[in-house]
């Protein structure tokens, strides 16, 4: 199961430190394997959010996901986004980017570093929202009850975490933004392309997750309609013909995961240039970390991860919270990479442990347990 799983990513890891070793030697191999282990630690909650998503899609789509999926995240976020961010930053076209990416690596990082205010405000928007719309929901099983019970009474306001992202997107651009960080240590007024930028995240989180969530619902409804003819068929002993499922919910989940890696990719591309500027070793660190990620989704939803430790799902998005207000802060300040890693794993380790006792109070309850017992004895 584990080499099936982790097969592919195994192999990636070793043509990518094959491929460093000869491009620039040992060096050039280790900064590989530290962007690896980079990706890695910041993208864990982004594995255990997207195993939600994928689960509920078919065999099929998990494969696209691995593959196309793949293709996507690597060569595209990896390496084509910080090229095309430079091309709209400097106004120049894509050929100049890539000459300017591989043979003036320090201008190359300027220009990166300063379009790092409209990637926060992007990424920081879309994943904010992903935070609000889970934490005002009204679940069934809650891990932080005393904040997600009232959470989810006001979670009944319609539009309302479209209205709280955007207050949050007003101070940032009138606070962090006004006093934007830049290369060299400077500051610059960077609010309106903070405004401009956060509105886009936002939007593209609207139009691509209310796809998805429609086309998620038809198919719901579709499945619901199957089974009750299965059941219709069973009593009358005729054959119910299969009924084929139309896979636009699955495609739009699949964007969506798309968009959803991008956002989380936008920490792991700019804290990169911490380590280097050399636009190939990046692309093969984080590909090598992206594989694992994808990889572990995968493992997640096949091992039925989710469903034995229910809680894991409230720690990621509470770690997407802490993602989207760490990159909204660093619009003006500059936060380590380490700090960033180490509150989703912070996060989602509590949120595991919380999981563990809640199944141990099951277990000891036996049948009689309820939930509700086994939140209660959860400490939280």
């Amino acid at each position: 199961m584990l080499l099936k799983t982790f097969g592919w990513s195994f192999a990636v890891t070793a043509l990518g430190l094959v491929a460093a070793a000869f491009y620039g030697g040992w060096t050039a191999f280790g900064i590989v394997a530290i962007l690896a282990v980079l990706e890695i630690s910041l993208s864990f909650d982004n594995a255990v959010v997207n195993a939600g998503i994928l689960k509920k899609m078919s065999a099929f789509w998990q494969k696209i996901f691995l593959t196309v999926g793949v293709l996507i995240a690597v060569f595209g976020m990896r390496l084509v986004f910080p090229v095309v961010i430079v091309a709209i930053s400097a106004k120049m076209g894509p050929i100049e980017a890539v000459d300017l990416a591989l043979n003036n690596k320090d201008r190359y990082q300027q220009l990166v570093t300063d379009a790092h205010p409209a990637i926060a405000a992007f990424g920081g928007m879309f994943l904010l929202m992903i935070f609000l719309d889970f934490i005002f929901e009204d679940r069934d099983i809650q891990w932080l009850r005393w904040i997600e019970r009232p959470l989810a009474k006001l979670g009944k306001v319609d539009m309302l975490s479209v209205c709280i992202a955007l207050i949050v997107l007003l101070i940032t651009s009138f606070t962090f933004a006004t006093h934007a960080h830049q290369h060299g240590g400077v500051h610059v007024d960077k609010a309106q392309t903070v405004l401009i930028a956060g509105i886009a995240g936002l939007i593209t989180y609207m139009v691509v997750g209310g796809l998805s969530g429609y086309f998620e619902d038809k198919l719901e409804e579709e499945e619901e309609r199957e089974h009750e003819e299965e059941e219709e068929a069973a009593r009358s002993g005729k054959q119910k013909p299969a009924i084929v499922l139309a896979g636009q919910a699955a495609f739009f989940m699949f964007l969506y995961l798309e968009v959803l890696d991008a956002s989380f990719s936008f920490d792991g591309v700019i804290g990169a240039f911490a380590i280097t500027n050399d636009i190939v070793l990046m692309a093969l660190g984080l590909g090598i970390g992206a594989m694992y990620v994808r990889s572990l989704t995968v493992y997640l939803v096949r091992q039925g991860t989710l469903d034995d430790y229910v809680y894991l799902e409230h720690g990621a998005h509470y770690a997407i919270g802490a993602l989207a207000v760490i990159l909204m802060v660093t619009i003006q300040h500059e936060i380590n990479e380490v700090v960033t890693g180490l509150v989703g794993v912070v996060l989602i380790a509590w949120s595991f442990f919380s999981s563990v006792r809640r199944n141990r109070a099951l277990a000891a309850a036996g049948e009689e347990g309820t939930d509700e017992k086994a939140e209660v004895s959860s400490g939280v």
